[in-house]
């Protein structure tokens, strides 16, 4: 998953949630617009848009931005930043057996999710599908036992990106098959007529939609709330494919040439792009021949 973007009516207090709560950098900021993420990875776009609406409750959109943490210390670090800005924030928090995670809601009211996955190899797969619950987690325990000297200090640890995206839909039928069948995720889970998980790449979710607030809600207006979902793919023949299966579909799409973007059935902007590799993992060219010459850093 890329960026998530956000319309916002305070820019100011938006950008100091995530990036003085959740642990997020500032890495680019023009305007009305601040970017936010780890170094070459952003993960949440905030445009401020104070002359729109709220939605409500009961509208699709977004149901919560999750935000995936590396180790349980990185977690713990962020929890607790969360906890001390807005400490009527929390929402709860539960064990699902792959992952570890904590719910929040943002200064505008966005769903916010703060994770942790346990090791794959401890994942449980039956007939495609996989074993996920809701068990009760401690939040203070968790503290406890993984918040270290630097979390205590405010300190930003470890690496933070967008794990998955959880939406509020109209129906779920309709749902699975606009982003299963169309757009091609792979089904991981199935709670009959309430939620559906998506995924690539064998992960548990990298989407989720859900009717718990919004059943039957139709298609949106633009409101405060979610702007749109990037989605980032390995290849440029991978942007292709999906692309003609959109067509084929008949889901009307706009290709500039780097991004294709398309609506799901409830009016979610969707943007579809080759991923950018992070610095650290970015090929760099080769040196031309020469006694000294070196190649840049890769840091």
């Amino acid at each position: 998953m890329g960026a998530v973007t956000l319309n916002v009516a305070d820019l100011d207090a938006m950008t100091a949630y995530y990036r003085d709560g959740v642990g997020l950098s500032v890495l680019e900021q023009a305007g009305p617009q601040v970017t936010l993420g780890r170094p070459g990875r952003p993960a949440v776009v905030l445009v401020h848009t104070p002359g729109l609406r709220h939605a409500s409750p009961r509208d699709a959109g977004l149901f919560h931005t999750a935000i995936l943490f590396d180790t349980e210390a990185a977690l713990a670090s962020a929890v607790y930043s969360v906890a001390r800005l807005r400490p009527g924030s929390f929402t709860g928090s539960s064990d699902h057996l792959v992952s570890k995670a904590f719910y929040f809601d943002d200064p505008e009211g966005n769903g916010v999710e703060l994770y942790w996955d346990r090791d794959r190899t401890q994942w449980s797969w039956t007939h495609g599908r996989v074993e996920m619950n809701t068990l009760f987690l401690d939040p203070n325990a968790f503290l406890r036992d993984h918040l270290d000297e630097r979390g205590l200090a405010g300190e930003p640890i470890g690496d933070a990106r967008v794990g998955h995206i959880h939406l509020s839909v109209g129906d779920v039928e309709t749902a699975r098959d606009f982003y299963s069948t169309k757009l091609g995720f792979d089904v991981t889970l199935s709670l009959g007529d309430q939620a559906v998980f998506v995924s690539a790449g064998g992960y548990h979710h990298h989407m989720a939609m859900n009717v718990w607030n919004s059943r039957g809600a139709g298609r949106r207006r633009q409101t405060l709330g979610l702007g749109r979902v990037d989605i980032e793919v390995p290849s440029p023949d991978d942007v292709g494919e999906l692309t003609e299966r959109m067509r084929h579909y008949r889901v009307p799409v706009r290709d500039d040439g780097r991004t294709v973007a398309f609506e799901d059935p409830w009016a979610n902007a969707v943007h579809l792009s080759v991923a950018t590799p992070p610095p650290d993992t970015a090929e760099t060219p080769s040196p031309e021949p020469g006694p000294t010459e070196n190649g840049p850093d890769q840091d």
